[in-house]
């Protein structure tokens, strides 16, 4: 079963072409991760998918156009965590959260959608910040609140743009472990764009490398993992290891990789064959 299938997706800004032809697909209670430089369209695929930017090609959601999907279904459907969040926006934590809620009772707050709300920002961690006004946050707190209001809109797919970007690692690690337990209980599908590769080894169940907007690979991080990868994609040499059973990309200065691998292999880490 599928839930989400992106076909043959190009998209262009006056000038620039950005996406081109990026094909894959995600089943529920999957974690697809989205890695590649800067400037490799991560954000621009995250933001076609919810239809904030029109692309050419399809993307379907259970085998319906999301892009000819009204607004109200949209938000039934995808739930997104930009990458910013707006500081201008004038309300509560608990009220921006609430806003979640819309989609499913309209401008009818109904004690379900209370519950939801105090619910999802206990398993978050951040009930202490419900009376704060939201302008006034850190990034990484907005970044949990705008988490905690995609969440409470119960969506099949759940798109999150660098989330731990401005998160310590204790958060980084909560957030994450928070997403993928949601992801397996309510089979929901998500697709996360990170910079970090180690993370996105943890805790994703497949990859998509983008480079200049085209899918370079894609497939199990297990796989895809190799210190010619690192090079190739992001100009970099690397050492890839086996950490707790994941790969873990060791970047190293070209001079120095020759005394480096047997350093690293004396503290007992094994090295995945290139």
């Amino acid at each position: 079963m599928v839930n989400v299938e992106i076909e043959r997706v190009c998209f262009s800004y006056p000038g620039a072409d950005i996406l081109h032809d990026v094909t894959f697909c995600i089943g529920p209670g999957e974690m697809t991760g989205l890695i590649g430089p800067n400037g490799s369209g991560k954000s621009t695929l995250i933001k076609c998918i919810d239809t904030i930017l029109k692309p050419k090609g399809s993307i379907l959601l259970n085998g319906k156009d999301v892009l000819k999907m009204d607004q109200v279904d949209l938000a039934k459907n995808i739930g997104l965590v930009p990458q910013h969040g707006t500081s201008a926006m004038d309300s509560t934590v608990f009220e921006t959260v609430l806003m979640g809620r819309r989609p499913h009772s309209a401008w009818r707050i109904r004690d379900e959608d209370i519950d939801k709300v105090a619910d999802t920002l206990d398993r978050l961690n951040i009930g202490d910040l419900a009376m704060r006004d939201f302008a006034s946050l850190s990034g990484g707190q907005k970044q949990m609140v705008l988490l905690a209001r995609a969440i409470c809109q119960e969506p099949q797919v759940l798109l999150l743009d660098e989330p731990t970007s401005a998160l310590d690692i204790r958060h980084q690690l909560e957030v994450l472990d928070i997403v993928n337990n949601l992801v397996k209980e309510r089979h929901m599908s998500a697709i996360i764009a990170l910079h970090d590769l180690n993370l996105g080894a943890r805790y994703t169940d497949s990859m998509v490398i983008l480079r200049n907007g085209k899918i370079f690979s894609a497939g199990k991080p297990d796989d895809l993992y190799t210190p010619d990868m690192i090079e190739e994609v992001y100009g970099v040499k690397a050492v890839v290891l086996t950490v707790l059973g994941k790969p873990h990309v060791v970047p190293v200065s070209p001079v120095k990789i020759e005394t480096f691998i047997p350093a690293l292999m004396e503290t007992g880490f094994k090295e995945i064959p290139a």
